[in-house]
């Protein structure tokens, strides 16, 4: 296996993030875009973004807090099934997709979709099929908890085969199930979370509960998560990265009803540095961090390279902007990779 002190990230894509708005989005947005080139950002703000002045407002909120970093924000729309044609192709130019949460499911998703009946959804996702703007999806029932996205399989595949032209990727995939379906359809694709790819059900409440480490689609079964890490290992071209990080208030995450999320977007680049090379795979990283992304979305981001150095990096114990204070995932914790210089 080859040794390195230093290794260099291209174009850092991260392609499912949380930014929320007002003093949260001022915390994390900088935190993010001072090292990613670019990130695609959900739209389950309170209320969601359905509107293109509110699609617009909201890119513009971004980039003002992210202003001191080449960085660019990839908006999305929050789905509903009445969205005309005319509607998606005046705003296909301003969004890079459109993400559909199942009602309730999620953090902000009380008015999402009720019914995922491939009929009840048809005149939206004809409309993007016919204009070529990608369906995000959150993929989980109601059912169980540890079974909600093995569940979702066959939607998935209903989806796929009424609307073989039209980009569908699989959020967050956790599940084995999921990593077997992704290279049965051509137009499917999916992204995959950093956590995800470290933590098992056993971290988050095989002892003490660790809230900070709670999230939604729930951490899974060991076998699961070597099906995720193998394939973000082979760099498989149809799986990105996407943090799926998302902030909550510290009081939030450290109370009985504990929000669900978990926040990695100041380490991620450098745990995932630490886990490619563990596994004697950084010569794929750049693919998982930004060339398969840029291949899926036809993308051309921003120039930025990351340089990360062999040097231990002790995790600040919270981010913190007026009254906003966020636990990041491995806190007070030692990493082995540093960012050195971003260029």
């Amino acid at each position: 296996m080859q040794n390195f002190s230093t290794f260099e990230l291209n174009e850092p894509l991260d392609m499912h993030l949380h930014l929320r708005d007002e003093d949260m989005l001022k915390l994390v947005g900088p935190l993010t875009s001072q090292t990613f080139s670019g990130a695609l950002v959900m739209p389950n703000l309170v209320p969601p973004i359905t509107t293109k002045e509110a699609l617009l407002s909201y890119k513009q909120r971004i980039k003002d807090v992210c202003d001191k970093d080449n960085f660019e924000p990839y908006v999305t729309l929050f789905f509903k099934n009445d969205y005309t044609y005319e509607f998606l192709e005046d705003i296909k130019n301003d969004i890079i997709g459109i993400k559909l949460y199942p009602a309730g499911i999620t953090t902000n998703s009380e008015t999402g979709v009720s019914s995922m009946d491939v009929e009840v959804l048809r005149p939206t996702l004809e409309s993007m099929s016919k204009l070529g703007i990608p369906l995000c999806v959150h993929g989980e029932t109601n059912g169980f908890v540890m079974d909600r996205e093995k569940e979702f399989m066959p939607i998935y595949e209903s989806l796929a085969i009424a609307f073989p032209d039209l980009k569908i990727i699989m959020e967050h995939i956790t599940t084995k199930e999921a990593v077997d379906l992704l290279d049965k359809y051509e137009n499917l694709y999916a992204t995959v979370t950093l956590h995800h790819l470290l933590i098992t059900l056993d971290d988050v409440a095989g002892g003490m509960l660790k809230p900070h480490l709670f999230c939604k689609p729930i951490a899974k079964r060991p076998e699961d998560r070597t099906a995720l890490l193998n394939m973000a290992l082979g760099a498989n071209p149809k799986l990105m990265f996407g943090s799926d990080s998302a902030p909550h208030p510290k009081h939030k995450k450290e109370s009985c009803g504990c929000a669900a999320g978990v926040f990695t977007s100041p380490i991620a680049l450098q745990v995932l540095t630490e886990l490619f090379e563990k596994h004697g795979c950084l010569d794929n990283l750049n693919k998982f961090l930004s060339l398969n992304a840029q291949k899926v979305y036809d993308l051309k981001p921003l120039k930025k390279t990351i340089k990360l150095v062999k040097k231990d990096f002790v995790v600040p114990t919270i981010y913190e902007y007026k009254n906003e204070g966020v636990v990041p995932m491995y806190a007070g914790e030692t990493i082995s990779w540093s960012i050195e210089s971003i260029k």
